[in-house]
Order: structure tokens, then C-alpha cells, then sequence
């Protein structure tokens, strides 16, 4: 008989946004006439850009003459688009970022799991706690964890609590980590990391030989101008950072799938003869074998991203739903709720009032007021006794939830 992958049994509870799918499904079918607001999963609700949605029926058209027809196209995404990342996103900062550097994704959910391919099985990996998901559970798949504990945190993983007693700042820790998962601005927090934050884990990384995995999927969120939108902003960071970057939320992306992964040329790791090896070469190896590449329609919606257009639309998007970040903070803060984050990124982090437990609290507003959030544990052991609300919504359903919200939640 087959064999399976064991490591997928020490995932002891089923992925987090699916099970708030299974509480949610249960109430509505058991609540027909219930009005629900969903501001849990990040997800993006505003059309896309009227410049990506007119690139793209240009590219369909491009699809139906044998003359502009496009079959596969390169594995690492078509040069065009990698020019324009490389110039708007990197190069207008002062970083030192080359086009042959950016490889084209469907996702940074993806690209965070699968750069685990061009890594070894004995490396220690640090991650902030709470933290997204998907870094540690692909960790646990590819076998680099022990079993859970009965707090949910897995043995072998380095976690780095970050909460309001050290301001949601990952502290660098004692022992030697290889890989070290960042993300800022923070998902599920809201908080930042400012340059002199950054550049000591950047020097942390140097001395020990670590690889900083960068999520940065929320830097077109980021207003103050003194904190930094990439990790190559950082000195040093080439020679210990790949950073991720997606199209989901500053442009609507979601539905569409695509993003991007920066691996630098001057990044290498060590094999197990102790030699040091390109990882540039090892993760285009590892995408020429297993994935054909974003669809051009994808590729040349995500390139007018990069227009005058774009950039204003884009802008527009981003402005608004943090709009309705500052319309959740300003409302719960009111209400004497204690909330966090929600400044320079889309995401309100809550401290659940009365002492709830995380899951209490998303059973209470979902039951109580008909509103979904996302449950603090389910981040992390950390993350108890917080709560996740998303200002990816309509104004009015963001209006209505915290209405509802404030209205039947005593603090």
C-alpha cells in the first residue's frame, strides 16, 4: 500500500481561515436571515484597477491573433514586468536590486512555502508569534518540526513573542536561528519595523550566516516616510535577505494570483560539503521544474500597475481600505476597546475585552453581532487574547460591523 507524508498528521487542527469558514457555514445555515460581515480573512472586495482590467482585455485580444498569441512564457516572468519592479518597487528607494533578480509568482503564500524546497531538513527556523500561518505549517509538511505541544507551538521552532508588553518588536534571540521568517508591516499586528530594528537583524543574520525570509506583501500600506518598504533598504540585507512582495492587496489581485520573489545574486548558503552555493540558481532551478509561470493576461495587468494610471489607482485602493482601518481603530478605541496596529498597515490587531479567550470572542461577535473576525490563537500561542479585524470590506459594511460591534460588546 502507498505511504503517506506523515508530517501532515502533526497538523493537529485544520488550517485556521478554513475552520472560521466551518464556524461561519454552521451559523448561516442554522441563521438563514443573518446579515453577515466578513472582516477576517484579508481578503480584497473593491474592482480591480480600471488600468489592469483594460491591460488585460488588451491581452486577451494579444491572445487571439496568431500574430501576438503568447504560449509559455518564461519561468521567471517576462522581462518587461521584472523592469518595471525592478525601477518602481526597488530601484526609486535606493536599493540594489536587479530585474534578473525578481522572479514572478501566482502568490506569496506560494513563494513563502515553496522557497523551502532550496533548503536543508537541519536548519533551526525562527518565527514571530502569532504569525502567519502558512510559515509554519509548510514547515511542519516539509518535515523540519517535531510534534505540537498543547499550546500549539511545535518543537524545533524558535518562537519570538511579540506583544504589547515589547511593542509587537521580534527580539533578536539568543541562540543561532538559520532561517528567520519576518514580516512588516505585520500580519496578523498591524506593526512596523523601522530601519535601525531591521538592521540589526540584518547584522544577527550576517554573523550567524542566517537567511531572513522578508514578507513584505503589506509595504504599499506603509504611510510614515521614515520606515523602510523593503529589507534591501537595509545595508547588508543582499547577503542575507529574500524578500517576498504580492499584487493582492495594493491591487486587487486576489482573484487574479500574482507576485513576485526577490532572490539576490550575491545571496548563497552552504551545502553539506561545506561549500557555498548560488541560491539564485537553486530556487530558478527549482521554478523552471515546477511551475510554468503567470499567465500573460496576469502579467500584463500586474505590469500597469506600474502606469500613471496604475500608480493613482493603485493609491486610491490602498488609501481607501486604510481608511477603514482608521474608521476600526478610531470606533473600538472609542468604545474603550484596546486595539493595535491599523496605522500603516490594513489590519486592526484587538485585545479581546473581559479576558475572552480568542475563539470566545469570535463566537461572541459572530452569534452577538453577525461579524466574522480572525481569533489571535490561531496565529500562535501569543496571539491568545487578541483578535484580527481586516479593513479589507465595503465603507458600509465596515461602518455597519463596528455599529453592531459597539453597540452589543460591554467592555
Amino acid at each position: 500500500m502507498a505511504t503517506i507524508n506523515d508530517n501532515y498528521l502533526k497538523l493537529k487542527a485544520g488550517y485556521l481561515f478554513p475552520e472560521i469558514a466551518r464556524r461561519v457555514t454552521a451559523f448561516a445555515e442554522a441563521n438563514p436571515e443573518a446579515q453577515i460581515i466578513k472582516l477576517g480573512i484579508g481578503d480584497v472586495t473593491e474592482p480591480l484597477p480600471d488600468a489592469c482590467r483594460a491591460a488585460m482585455i488588451q491581452a486577451v485580444e494579444d491572445m487571439g491573433d496568431r500574430a501576438t498569441f503568447k504560449g509559455y512564457g518564461p519561468e521567471q516572468g517576462y522581462a518587461w514586468l521584472r523592469e518595471k519592479i525592478a525601477a518602481h518597487d526597488f530601484q526609486s528607494r535606493g536599493c540594489d536590486v536587479d530585474a534578473a533578480e525578481i522572479f514572478v509568482s501566482d502568490g506569496s503564500k506560494c513563494d513563502t512555502g515553496n522557497i523551502l524546497d532550496i533548503f536543508g531538513h537541519n536548519n533551526t527556523i525562527a518565527v514571530t508569534d502569532p504569525v502567519y500561518p502558512v510559515y509554519v505549517d509548510t514547515n511542519v509538511m516539509a518535515g523540519h518540526t517535531g510534534s505540537a505541544s498543547d499550546q500549539g507551538e511545535f518543537e524545533g521552532l524558535i518562537y519570538l513573542p511579540i506583544t504589547a508588553d515589547n511593542h509587537f518588536t521580534a527580539q533578536i534571540p539568543a541562540q543561532k536561528a538559520d532561517l528567520i521568517y519576518l514580516c512588516f508591516p505585520n500580519n496578523p499586528t498591524g506593526a512596523t519595523a523601522t530601519k535601525a530594528h531591521l538592521q540589526e537583524w540584518v547584522d544577527y543574520a550576517r554573523e550567524n550566516g542566517s537567511i531572513i525570509f522578508f514578507d513584505a506583501a503589506y509595504e504599499a500600506f506603509i504611510t510614515d516616510p521614515d520606515l523602510p518598504h523593503s529589507i534591501y533598504e537595509i545595508e547588508g540585507a543582499r547577503e542575507c535577505a529574500i524578500e517576498f512582495r504580492s499584487f493582492s492587496k495594493n491591487a486587487g489581485f486576489t482573484g487574479t494570483r500574482c507576485a513576485f520573489t526577490v532572490v539576490p545574486r550575491s545571496l548563497t548558503a552552504k551545502a553539506a560539503d561545506g561549500s557555498e552555493v548560488d541560491l539564485w540558481k537553486l530556487w530558478n532551478r527549482r521554478q523552471s521544474t515546477k511551475f510554468n509561470g503567470v499567465s500573460y493576461i496576469v502579467q500584463k495587468g500586474a505590469e500597469a500597475v506600474y502606469s500613471e494610471e496604475g500608480q493613482a489607482q493603485t493609491k486610491a485602493l490602498v488609501n481607501f481600505y486604510l481608511e477603514n482601518a482608521k474608521i476600526i481603530r478610531e470606533k473600538l478605541t472609542a468604545a474603550g476597546i484596546q486595539v493595535y496596529g491599523g496605522v500603516n498597515a490594513p489590519y486592526v490587531w484587538v485585545q479581546t475585552p473581559n479576558q475572552l479567550s480568542s475563539w470566545d470572542f469570535f463566537d461572541k461577535l459572530l452569534h452577538t453581532c453577525n461579524v466574522v473576525g480572525t481569533p489571535g490563537s490561531g496565529f500562535g500561542a501569543a496571539g491568545e487574547g487578541y483578535f484580527r479585524i481586516s479593513a479589507f470590506n465595503s465603507r458600509d459594511n465596515v461602518e455597519e460591523a463596528m455599529r453592531r460591534i459597539t453597540e452589543n460588546v460591554s467592555v
